[in-house]
């Protein structure tokens, strides 16, 4: 068993390659990985550990932040993904802040045929159950979508005829900063950007319609 924790990136660079290395000359064996950040009911992620290694996994990836704009522990569990692996976290809010950015996780998991199971939310996208009930969240989150963006349209329209200024854009800070670049280099998908940065999708159409 493996714990990592923030500033052990030379560690973790190491032992992935051990594990791709090992792939390629005793097979493709799936590794099980699993993902735990501090909230308030578990802040030393003592609950978490318990229940992820009872599901066996091989690599624990430890957050030390609850912030969704800064993973850096994530961003490493996304760049040791192999088709056919798998993780695993306590429950939904351990590895998502909304509806929107579960949606966007799971299908960039599906991106690399990695299948990913919540504990205690019984949910397994490597069975038809967890299949059936993620395509039926993106349905919810679309709708929400719409909704929101919507609603933000009316109140804007409205504001304008009333002739009510409706202010200049706020110029953006470091982190829409970097994921506008992201987007522009056309390297990576709207759900890389805004699970990395922490950016809604909503937030970043409307920073690069300003840009536009």
């Amino acid at each position: 068993m493996n714990f990592f924790g923030a500033g052990n990136h030379r560690e973790i660079t190491e032992l992935n390659f051990c594990y791709n290395i090992s792939k390629q000359f005793f097979g493709d064996d799936k590794v099980i990985f699993g993902y735990a950040r501090p909230f308030s009911q578990d802040i030393d992620m003592a609950l978490q550990t318990k229940a992820l290694e009872g599901k066996g996994c091989d690599k624990i990836y430890y957050e030390q932040t609850i912030s969704p704009k800064d993973r850096p522990e994530f961003n490493h569990l996304l760049n040791s993904l192999n088709a056919g692996d798998q993780v695993i976290a306590y429950k939904f809010y351990s590895i998502a802040d909304s509806t929107r950015h579960l949606i966007d996780l799971v299908q960039l998991l599906q991106q690399k045929h990695v299948h990913f199971i919540s504990i205690i939310d019984q949910v397994d996208t490597s069975t038809e159950e967890g299949k059936v009930f993620f395509k039926l969240m993106k349905s919810v989150g679309n709708f929400q979508y719409d909704v929101l963006s919507e609603s933000t349209k009316a109140g804007i329209d409205e504001a304008k005829r009333k002739g009510k200024n409706t202010g200049r854009p706020r110029k953006p800070d470091a982190n829409v900063r970097r994921a506008l670049d992201m987007y522009q280099s056309k390297k990576y998908s709207i759900a890389q950007i805004t699970l990395e940065t922490g950016i809604s999708k909503t937030t970043l159409y409307r920073y690069l319609e300003d840009e536009g």
